[in-house]
């Protein structure tokens, strides 16, 4: 009997010793990032909104690489990182960033950060249920934390740092200011990045899942991101019986029904509307526009043309006019490039343009999150309609706003217009920035007249603004007219 207790206590020292080996292969690949960061104003586009520091967490894998969240990177100015039970900090720059993966890239040029670290491996999709360990520096202390749960969900979600809907794991493990970037591990391998977590309920945190991630780093495997591609379609559940009936389904068929071809859609003039979409890639799209990804689990048929590459192909069986049909289309849109107005955007100069104090700028959700927080319901109800509802056209590729007028004498009258939707400038009807910045400078008329979408007209003399726009600059201390990209 004795025999057997030293055996199983043992095995037991062996098992604990194995994970604690593991557990520090780990750590010693996990880092802490120190972020300084800069975001621009979209109210006065012309300057910076101020500086702010951040922290969040990464993991080494392989080439000397830092794997961390985008929103943890997003704007920055400065970025340091050190690694876990370590306290030199080491300047860090970015390699590659995909803001809809909420993914980014980092490596440290000095090759003494990488000495003692074992790079982590990225590891497979979770299985609902599987216990998983999350690895980060949450913010109230500055050690590393590790928290322990299960993966209790996997479906297609929104990403809150890009809106973009993609593939992510629920779990219950505890994800906090600072966790982001870190890493979920599995079997000492990356199943996942955690990167954000519910504002209601308990414990509910979500990571991108190892597919995501497998698919960003074979995407820059090149030097280059290209992104994650779409459809560019609208579709319309099938689950009403009359509604299968009338486009001539037969009980054993299912799909989602075509409702619109949106404007650079790569499958224009491939599909039509009313096609009824059966498969992609021969995986069978539910009445409900699911599929099944795994057997017994379902998500969103985005997830099928998610798993491509921009310019690969991918296959459809459509039903058209009672006629099953077999069609391929390349992939060669980025996803959520077809909006009207953009979701956020990260690292990018917003555009406008000035002549005569009349401030012009596209509107983006940028400039909506300009009302605060609570901006879904604070930000005006014609704006917020724009930016749900509305998608690009051949004759519309962006919503231009008359921002705000920059009083002086030769704009007396118009000191309060704010936020209108223009829809012409002398004559022309404007589609981008670019339109209004060619509609004042080729006007050759005694006027300039702009009108927004109610009929409202602004008109001021070409010779007023041509003489004072310059004075109006200088008052405001705006160094230049333009945004850098519009051509003068």
């Amino acid at each position: 009997m004795k025999k057997i207790t030293a055996l199983i206590i043992t095995l037991m020292a062996i098992q604990f010793t194995g994970h604690a080996v593991a557990k520090d292969l780990i750590t010693n690949s996990v880092v802490k990032i120190y972020t300084v960061s800069t975001r621009y104003s979209y109210e006065n586009p012309w300057q910076m909104s101020g500086q702010s520091k951040g922290t969040g967490s990464g993991c080494i894998i392989d080439g000397n690489r830092i794997l961390t969240n985008a929103h943890v990177i997003s704007n920055s100015t400065f970025l340091q990182v050190k690694k876990a039970g370590e306290a030199e900090k080491y300047i860090a720059r970015i390699i590659s960033v995909s803001h809809e993966s909420d993914l980014a890239i980092l490596t440290v040029d000095d090759p003494g950060f990488f000495k003692n670290s074992t790079p982590v491996k990225i590891g497979e999709l979770a299985q609902v249920r599987d216990r998983i360990a999350v690895y980060g520096f949450p913010t109230g202390g500055d050690e590393m934390s590790i928290t322990e749960g299960v993966v209790s969900r996997i479906e297609q979600r929104n990403y809150a740092h890009s809106s973009a809907n993609l593939l992510t794991c629920q779990i219950d493990a505890a994800i906090n200011p600072g966790n982001s970037g870190g890493p979920v591990i599995i079997n000492n391998m990356i199943t996942g990045v955690a990167f954000q977590s519910a504002t209601m309920g308990e414990n509910i945190g979500y990571m991108v899942p190892a597919p995501v991630i497998k698919h960003f780093l074979d995407d820059i495997a090149d030097g280059r991101y290209d992104g994650f591609p779409e459809l560019g379609i609208k579709f319309q559940d099938m689950e009403n019986p009359a509604l299968r009936e009338k486009y001539g389904m037969k009980p054993e068929q299912s799909g989602v029904m075509v409702i619109d071809i949106l404007v650079d859609s790569p499958s224009r003039n491939i599909l039509a509307v009313e096609d009824v979409l059966l498969s992609i890639d021969g995986v069978p799209v539910a009445n409900d526009g699911t599929v099944e990804f795994r057997k017994g689990e379902r998500t969103s048929l985005n997830y099928v043309v998610q798993k491509k590459h921009i310019n690969d192909y991918v296959a459809l069986k459509i039903l058209r006019k009672g006629t099953v049909r077999d069609l391929r289309v390349r992939l060669t849109v980025n996803m959520n490039s077809t909006r009207l107005v953009p979701f956020e955007q990260y690292d990018v100069k917003p555009e406008y343009y000035i002549n005569g104090g009349l401030v012009f700028s596209p509107l983006t959700k940028n400039y909506l999150l300009e009302w605060g927080r609570q901006w879904f319901f604070s930000a005006p109800t014609k704006l917020l309609y724009y930016y749900q509802n509305e998608v690009r056209s051949a004759d519309r590729k962006q919503v231009i706003l008359l921002v705000k007028v920059l009083a002086d004498e030769i704009n007396l009258g118009y000191h309060d217009f704010e936020n209108l939707v223009i829809v012409r400038v002398n004559d022309r009807k404007v589609s981008t920035i670019e339109d209004v910045v060619k509609a004042f400078e080729e006007n050759r008329g005694t006027y300039h007249v702009v009108e927004d979408d109610t009929g409202v007209k602004i008109i001021i003399t070409r010779e007023s603004a041509e003489k004072f726009s310059q004075r109006i600059l200088e008052t405001y201390r705006i160094d230049s007219d333009r945004s850098a990209g519009l051509k003068k």
